[in-house]
């Protein structure tokens, strides 16, 4: 019995070390800072519509006397515009909170949708290999071998304006980041002997690739995604400071930036310099989380 007792406890899987990692990720002041303040920005970006004192792009609820007032100014009605007013007189404040909204949407949906794409053809071309390998990862390497911007430019230009339109330029200008060390990790799984076991079993290539594979190719995947966020709110920015971004209707952070830059020589300052803030603090702590989940979820940092 104390045999069998011994064998069912080699075979059996180990224990999740998800409250391990979590405490080991807590650990970092500035990851806890990250967490708070990430957890601030997502809030408040929820929230606008609860939160926000006016709808910015109501524009029943907009009155041209009330442009460009200063941070601590009221309105002829005595409403406080706590961060002052832009040309339309639009409320920075609630302008931030629902330009927050849009940059989050365009960052995390691009990213998940990139490192979905990335990430299933790395998995197929380090699996199968051959041609179609070499084929893809040729197309990665000229796909890399662009900037960033240029590529978001080039499908904004054929695309047109517009958050979607955004979206999908980031997408298309990520998903090779994504396929590169999708396919570098699965590549030193496919030689490890579960997989061999796993193909002389006959176990069908997708489930190969969906249970054995990608788990154990997800934790850089994982580390890349989430600075990749903060990648594409910055890459968004720039689009829409640029004037190839989200459209007026549907404005981010970068074009509210964009509407204070022609007032920056006449001492207007507050029209771009609040949504730059709140643009830095939501890169910054994406970036502390970033970081911290590198450090944890490094196996050579295991402990």
């Amino acid at each position: 019995m104390d045999s069998k007792l011994a064998d069912a406890a080699q075979i059996a899987p180990p224990k999740p070390r998800a409250s391990a990692a979590l405490l080991r990720f807590l650990k970092a002041p500035t990851a806890l800072i990250g967490v708070i303040g990430l957890t601030l920005v997502v809030g408040v970006a929820v929230f606008a519509p609860i939160l926000s004192p006016q709808d910015p792009y109501d524009l029943m609820q907009l009155d041209i006397m009330d442009s460009r007032l200063p941070p601590g100014s009221e309105s002829f009605t005595g409403v406080p515009y706590h961060l002052g007013t832009d040309g339309q007189g639009r409320d920075i404040l609630s302008g931030i909170m629902y330009g927050l909204r849009t940059s989050l949407i365009v960052g995390i949906v691009s990213a998940f949708v990139a490192a979905l794409i990335g990430t299933t053809l790395g998995l197929l071309a380090a699996y199968l290999g051959g041609r179609g390998e070499a084929l893809l990862m040729r197309l990665v390497d000229l796909q890399l071998s662009f900037p960033t911007i240029l590529m978001a430019l080039m499908v904004l230009a054929i695309l047109g304006n517009g958050v979607t339109n955004v979206v999908l330029a980031i997408i298309v200008a990520e998903w090779a980041t994504y396929a590169r060390t999708a396919r570098g990790t699965a590549l030193v799984e496919r030689e490890k002997e579960y997989i061999e076991a796993a193909r002389c079993l006959r176990i069908p290539a997708r489930r190969i690739l969906l249970r054995h594979m990608l788990p154990n190719c997800l934790a850089p995947i994982i580390v890349i995604a989430t600075m990749q966020v903060a990648r594409a709110i910055g890459l968004e920015a720039t689009l829409s400071f640029l004037g190839l971004g989200a459209s007026v209707t549907q404005p981010s952070l970068g074009m509210l930036i964009a509407n204070g830059y022609q007032y920056l020589l006449s001492g207007l300052y507050w029209i771009s310099f609040y949504p730059g803030i709140a643009l830095l603090i939501t890169i910054v702590c994406i970036n502390l989380v970033g970081d911290r989940l590198r450090d944890v979820l490094n196996p050579r940092n295991a402990r």
